[in-house]
Order: structure tokens, then C-alpha cells, then sequence
């Protein structure tokens, strides 16, 4: 087995500890755009010499932090260009804002058909298809997971909001897969205790770029936001996250592995970011990927196909299989069969 490690030095207390812990649930979909009826476009000239984020804080009126975020996601420019937070405004400088604009804090029930595996009174879990965000967020505040579980089930647990209710953890909107959700606030605390000590198990199933040669491996490397890119998160030193992926090599084919992938933690895009890392990016993947791939697929091929964990109540271990989507499973066959391209 390779282990691929990354060493960091950090002190975390117990507040970052539960801040660790609550990254699933509090990350939006990186990626999403807003769109323009949900944006207010201002521009303004500032006083020569200022910094860009003072500047821009006192014309908004905004909190400091929230202008340097702002800046960051690219949603302020300079004559057209991004510049960063700590630039010297020049004389004649046209300053543009993109501001997105706050908006009610609910989710209502939509009639949109559930995959479930398993309902009681304490949990309920589903095979969410790939395409699905999970909770509402900017660029997808319908048709998420949520908005279908509104609509089928009124007592979910309240703990992360009314955005997120039953939330325990979540998988991006192009992985495909299974979700345990709490039906009460007394269900939730024991799943997201479980999450924390990482007694659940979580295994996906990928289907990556090249060969990976070695059997198994475990990639220990801490995730945080891309610095060139904050719509992308990468491995880095610096305001992150310890990260750590276990995988095993199931199939290989001339220039395709297909793996199973144990999360140890839980953090945003892990694998997909894990496996870009390691040069094997999921095949499909629109953030990590080639931009272009032979078969024309898009929307990474990762699969949560396996979870467990302790019931809450009862305590009994609950475990659940799923087998990968339709397209997945087309891909592997024609890889089997020696095809390089999608058959018509």
C-alpha cells in the first residue's frame, strides 16, 4: 500500500474541531453562479491609494470580511480585471460590485420523486441521482434534495436550518449515491457523532484518468480553498483542513483506473480534489478534470455506494448498498470490452 502524506503542524481546539466537523453541511456547491436577477451590479471610483477592500467596505457599508469575500469569489473588479483585496486604487479606476442579493431563508416542498432505501421514524435514506444538489444554495434554490424531502416527509431535524433540515452530511450535485437524513433533532446529534469519530463508512466507487499501478494507497493531505481559484479547493498548507482519502484499485484498463475510495474525513469535493492530486482525476469532472474527455461524459463518474452506520436509536448497524448509475455502468462494459470510445 502507498501512503501519500503531507505535513502539517496545527494546534485546533475543540471550536475548530466542531467547525471541522460541520464543513459538509455548511459549503455550498462550489461552482454555482448566481443568476442575474439575483445580482445588484454597482460601479464607483475611489479615492487614489486606498486599498480596494477599504474602499469598497466604506462605499457598501458592508462588514470587511464580507467585502474581502466578495473579492475573493471575483465578484469585484478593476477596470474590468480581478485584482486582489490589498490593491492600490489608481486615479481614474472604475471599481464594479457585483453584490448578490440576500434572499428569504426557506425551502418549500416540491413533488419530486425519491429513491428510497430505508424510512422510520428516527431516519431516512436515499439514493440521490447524479445532477441533484442536495440543500438549496446560489444557482440551484429548486429542485434540490430538500425541496423533495419537504414534500414527502414535514418532520425533518431543524439543527442546520431551514435550508438544510435533516442534512446530516452531503455529496456534490454530480455524485450520485447514498444519504442518510434525520427525521429529528435527537436522530441527527447521533449521526452527526458518528460523523465526527468517523465510526460511519462512507465508500465511493470512481472512475479515474491513467493507471495507478500500486493496489492501495492512502492520500493524507489537507484541503482547502484553491488560492488562484476560490471556486476550487486543492491541497494546501495554508488555511486548511486536515484531509485523509484510503483507496483501493479494482479494475485497470489502458488508460482508466477503476477504484473504491474510504473516507476517513469529509471534506469539500475530498476525493475529487485527492484524486487530482494525485494526477488521477475522476473521469467527467468539470472542476478537476481535462476539459474534454473521449467519451463525452460530464459530471464526474463518483458514486457513494456504500454506507453504514449505528442507528440512532436502537443502535443497531444499518448498512446500504447501491450499484453505480446506468451511465456508469455502460462506461465499465464498454471498457471491459476493449472499446475507446461511446458506442451510438
Amino acid at each position: 500500500m502507498v501512503r501519500i502524506g503531507v505535513e502539517v503542524e496545527k494546534v485546533i481546539g475543540s471550536e475548530q474541531v466542531d467547525a471541522d466537523f460541520n464543513e459538509e453541511i455548511n459549503e455550498i456547491e462550489l461552482g454555482a453562479e448566481e443568476s442575474s436577477d439575483e445580482i445588484e451590479n454597482l460601479g464607483f471610483e475611489l479615492s487614489e491609494g486606498i486599498r480596494l477592500d477599504v474602499g469598497v467596505t466604506k462605499v457598501l457599508g458592508k462588514s470587511r470580511s464580507f467585502v474581502q469575500d466578495l473579492i475573493a469569489r471575483e465578484y469585484v473588479k478593476v477596470n474590468g480585471q480581478i485584482k486582489k483585496g490589498n490593491y492600490k486604487v489608481h486615479k481614474g479606476d472604475r471599481i464594479e460590485a457585483s453584490i448578490p442579493k440576500p434572499r428569504p431563508a426557506t425551502a418549500e416542498p416540491e413533488d419530486i420523486p425519491l429513491d428510497i432505501l430505508y424510512e422510520d421514524e428516527d431516519v431516512l435514506v436515499v439514493n440521490k441521482p447524479q445532477g441533484m444538489v442536495v440543500h438549496p444554495a446560489p444557482g440551484a434554490w429548486t429542485g434540490t434534495l430538500v425541496n423533495a424531502l419537504l414534500c414527502h416527509c414535514r418532520n425533518l431535524s431543524g439543527i442546520n436550518g431551514v435550508l438544510r433540515p435533516g442534512i446530516v452530511h452531503r455529496i456534490d450535485k454530480d455524485t450520485s449515491g447514498i444519504l442518510v437524513v434525520a427525521k429529528n433533532d435527537d436522530a441527527h446529534q447521533n449521526l452527526a457523532a458518528q460523523l465526527k469519530v468517523h465510526s460511519m463508512e462512507r465508500i465511493y466507487l470512481a472512475l479515474v484518468h491513467g493507471v495507478i499501478h500500486e493496489p492501495s494507497g492512502t492520500v493524507d493531505a489537507p484541503i482547502g480553498r484553491d488560492p488562484s481559484d476560490r471556486k476550487r479547493m486543492a491541497v494546501v498548507m495554508n488555511h486548511s483542513k486536515t484531509a485523509v482519502t484510503h483507496y483501493k484499485v479494482l479494475e485497470r484498463y489502458p488508460d482508466m483506473t477503476f477504484i473504491e475510495a474510504h473516507l476517513e474525513t469529509g471534506r469539500t469535493h475530498q476525493i475529487r480534489v485527492h484524486m487530482n492530486y494525485l494526477k488521477h482525476p475522476v473521469l467527467g469532472d468539470p472542476v478537476y478534470g481535462p476539459a474534454k474527455n473521449r467519451f463525452g461524459i460530464n459530471g464526474q463518474l463518483l458514486h457513494a455506494a456504500h454506507l453504514g452506520f449505528k442507528h440512532p436509536r436502537s443502535g443497531e448497524w444499518m448498512r446500504f448498498d447501491v450499484p453505480v448509475p446506468e451511465v456508469f455502468s455502460n462506461l465499465l462494459k464498454c471498457l471491459q470490452e476493449g472499446l475507446t470510445f461511446w458506442p451510438t
